[in-house]
């Protein structure tokens, strides 16, 4: 409107001030006024030109083109002889924006949206232009349920047709859900209704969840869950006929009304296929989830069409589409569905590319791939060769993407994104005791070692009684199809002759050797393995052992070599190589001494676990190791040193690393030496044992207030198990007579997993439920190094 008044009057004075002069032919154009608009901004928005004819209606229609640059506040036209004389106002320019109060929406997001409406420092201010914005900000505010919101705006002049832009936010609260009403259901419960619904109203746990607060967008995905809650239940026809949303006058409250049409419940008629299925006929039938006589889903309607189209997928057909189209018949309330398939073309995959392993190389992500370059492009072997990268444990997260490449129509392109995540542990340690002296102590594990897929670790423990070495590294692809190749060499000597001190260890022994492991694999998810490790251990009875060591060296002597074989199988389908959520894993591994080792013995170990989605967040994780070992040929028993031993992080928490299990004889026997008056006056420790059964259950779900969980991982958890043997030489050894369910240790708790930058790092808090005699009970835990 004031724009027009604008060119009305403009109009008028030129009428006025050329009367005598109708039409001239102009000469020159001058423009005065100009500031920060450049003279060619000018002259290329005007439609005159030096030696055109012009009247008054020319005139006009050039007035109003220069205003719709919207560089200026004020034009005026004059005329100087046959000169054209235009006189402009220049609009002011934004110097600074400045935005107080916002919280729900961030100054960035703000920034960004006056921007692309054209308010940004350095443009051309125009008032009806932060109206606009204004109304718009109130308008989100107000979408979010923040109905007590203001939004103020000021405009500060300054120097050089300058303005300052204040913008003033208030909030306020977020309305909070009184009360939910669905009207006209007749089949389903309101409640069974409301649960259907994101937005609750006002409970105790609101303040938590959050969820009581009232926000447009929230309510139409709950609107859009309702209809599907009846869809999926046959009641094809069922229609929300209105929603009302009224607040209170305080606007501090929302009442949701939605009122619903049912409409009638239809079964399946019939279904059919229809199109160019590319594949034969019964291997898409046998993905019809929906079958005559059923009740009719629209999710399984839709899921059938997935399923189809990732069947078709598999075949290289990745632009296929599959529509389900429903026929119903009101009279009989039932329905027909026919999947009408259009393949398109066969695809070719064109270039495989990855992004986000800046550590990582490329070499060790495309031998993981099951889809090749030049190839169908297959679904499958896409989603295959994502799963085999998600498995490696090098990456927090893994995506894929199949764009199309441009100018054809039969190939794409395979993209994978991925975010690395520490693929290894790192711990060091600095001490001091009084009867030991300075201990320092390291390790480091990487299993990505340099980015080049290998696993390598190096350990290093040192005190005045303790030297620990270790060394080992594995080539995961030592051949181009995947067989493995590891092996390691080890040094441990120990001497506790001159350690006085309670508690310690009943006996030293000192260890070195070198083993090597072949990896051969059987099929994507399970592989054999084969190693052989020699070892070398010298055992000497501490100041004061127990009797249970002295009757073994009697029995063996104090050295011994072995030649370890151990022959091993493992499966997983874990979703994850750390940090699992989907999927299983188990492996069973037997450990033999072959013949010219100078003890004969084995032992059989499995480790499963599996876990049971509960919701897109939690699961269950089921998990159990069990072991036995005996001897054979010459050798009487198991020797002690290989015992299995229970309790603490990984085993059973809630109890002391190795408390649980028989327990050994504190030196009253005819082993006896020189400090057996001291001695027996010590408390029972456990042994072990060649048995070994421990198990439980584990609660997972992501921590609460916390939106990155990738790396993080709390459980509620039930530990159970112990060690036992079936045999023992000396009647005063306790817990000898085999499994005893009884003796069994059991513990709840909650435990806290993170996946850091040197490692995971595992905290538990367990109480003990069932405690073993002698058990020592141990509440906190703690660890670094450990995950599964």
């Amino acid at each position: 409107m004031k724009f027009t008044r604008l060119l009305c009057s403009v109009a008028l004075l030129l009428n006025a001030t050329l009367a005598h002069a109708q039409s001239f032919k102009i000469s020159d154009i001058r423009i005065n006024g100009l500031q920060r608009v450049s003279a060619a901004s000018v002259f290329g928005a005007l439609p005159l030109n030096v030696g055109e004819e012009v009247d008054n209606q020319r005139l006009v229609a050039s007035t109003r083109a220069l205003f719709k640059t919207g560089f200026f506040q004020d034009i005026q036209l004059g005329r100087d002889g046959d000169v054209l004389v235009i006189t402009v106002v220049e609009r002011p320019s934004v110097a600074s924006i400045d935005i107080e109060g916002n919280k729900a929406i961030s100054t960035d997001d703000l920034m960004k949206g006056l921007k692309q409406s054209g308010l940004a420092e350095g443009e051309v201010f125009q008032r009806a232009t932060l109206e606009g914005v204004r109304n718009e900000l109130q308008r989100q505010y107000v979408a979010q349920g923040r109905y007590c919101a203001t939004v103020d705006t000021e405009v500060i002049s300054q120097p050089r047709n300058r303005v300052g832009l204040k913008i003033k936010i208030d909030e306020g609260e977020v309305a909070a859900i009184k009360h939910i009403n669905v009207v006209g259901n007749t089949v389903f419960d309101e409640a069974d209704l409301t649960d259907q619904f994101t937005l609750k109203t006002s409970n105790w746990l609101s303040f938590f969840k959050n969820d009581d607060k009232y926000a447009r967008e929230k309510l139409s995905g709950d609107l859009e869950r309702l209809r599907s809650y009846y869809l999926d239940r046959g009641y094809i026809n069922m229609e929300i006929v209105s929603t009302q949303v009224s607040i209170t006058p305080d606007k501090k409250q929302v009442f949701i009304t939605v009122n619903i049409s049912e409409g009638e419940k239809f079964t399946v008629r019939d279904t059919s296929l229809k199109g160019d299925l590319k594949v034969p006929e019964d291997q898409i039938k046998v993905l019809l989830l929906v079958q005559p006589g059923q009740v009719f889903s629209r999710k399984l309607m839709t899921s059938t069409s997935d399923l189809i189209t990732r069947r078709l997928g598999n075949e290289g057909y990745t632009f296929a589409n599959v529509n389900a189209v429903p026929t119903p018949d009101s009279g009989s309330h039932t329905v027909d569905i026919a999947f009408v398939v259009d393949p398109g073309k066969r695809a070719y995959a064109n270039r495989i590319n990855f992004r986000g392993n800046t550590k990582t190389e490329d070499q060790v992500l495309r031998r993981e791939m099951r889809q090749m370059e030049g190839g169908w492009a297959s679904t499958f072997l896409i989603d295959q060769s994502k799963t085999r990268l998600e498995r490696l444990g090098y990456f927090k997260e893994v995506n894929v993407e199949t764009p199309a490449v441009a100018g054809v129509d039969d190939q794409v392109d395979v993209n994978y994104s991925v975010e690395e995540q520490a693929s290894g542990s790192i711990t060091a340690s600095v001490g001091f005791a009084q009867s030991a002296g300075l201990i320092l102590g390291g390790a480091i594990t990487q299993n990505n070692f340099l980015g080049t897929g290998n696993s390598a670790s190096i350990g290093l423990t040192r005190s005045e009684y303790q030297s620990k070495y270790n060394i080992g590294f594995t080539d995961p692809y030592f051949t181009a199809d995947g067989v493995s190749l590891g092996y390691n060499a080890f040094y441990n000597k120990t001497d506790y002759n001159d350690y006085y001190s309670d508690g310690v260890s009943y006996y030293s022994i000192n260890s070195y050797g070198a083993g090597a492991t072949l990896g051969y694999p059987i099929n994507e998810t399970s592989r054999l393995s084969f190693g052989l490790t020699a070892q070398h251990d010298v055992i000497e009875p501490g100041t004061y052992s127990a009797d249970e060591i002295y009757d073994f060296i009697e029995r063996e002597g104090k050295q011994f070599t072995n030649f370890k074989a151990n022959l091993g199988w493992s499966e997983s389908t874990l979703n994850k190589g750390v940090m699992a959520t989907r999927g299983s894993s188990q492996n069973l591994n037997l450990m033999v001494t072959v013949p010219g080792s100078d003890l004969s013995f084995y032992k059989i170990d499995y480790n499963g676990q599996t876990f049971v989605p509960l919701s897109k967040d939690t699961s269950l994780r089921l998990h159990t190791k069990l072991g036995y070992g005996n001897s054979y040929g010459s050798t009487d028993g198991l020797p002690f040193y290989e015992n299995y031993t229970a309790g603490g992080e990984g085993s059973v928490r809630g109890f002391e690393s190795g408390t649980l299990g028989p327990r050994n004889t504190p030196a009253t026997g005819n082993y006896a030496s020189a400090g057996q008056a001291y001695y027996s006056d010590r408390d029972t420790e456990a042994l072990g044992g060649n048995i070994m059964l421990t198990g439980g259950v584990e609660y997972l779900f992501p921590m609460p207030f916390i939106k990155d969980n990738k790396s993080l991982r709390t459980s509620l958890f039930w530990d159970v198990g112990s060690v036992f043997s079936n045999k023992c030489y000396l009647s005063t050894t306790t817990g000898c007579d085999g499994v005893n369910l009884d003796q069994l240790g059991s513990s709840v708790g909650v435990g806290v997993t993170w996946y850091s930058p040197m490692g995971p790092l595992s905290v538990n808090l367990a109480l003990p439920v069932r405690k073993p005699e002698d058990a020592q009970t141990q509440v906190f835990q703690f660890s670094l190094g450990q995950s599964f």
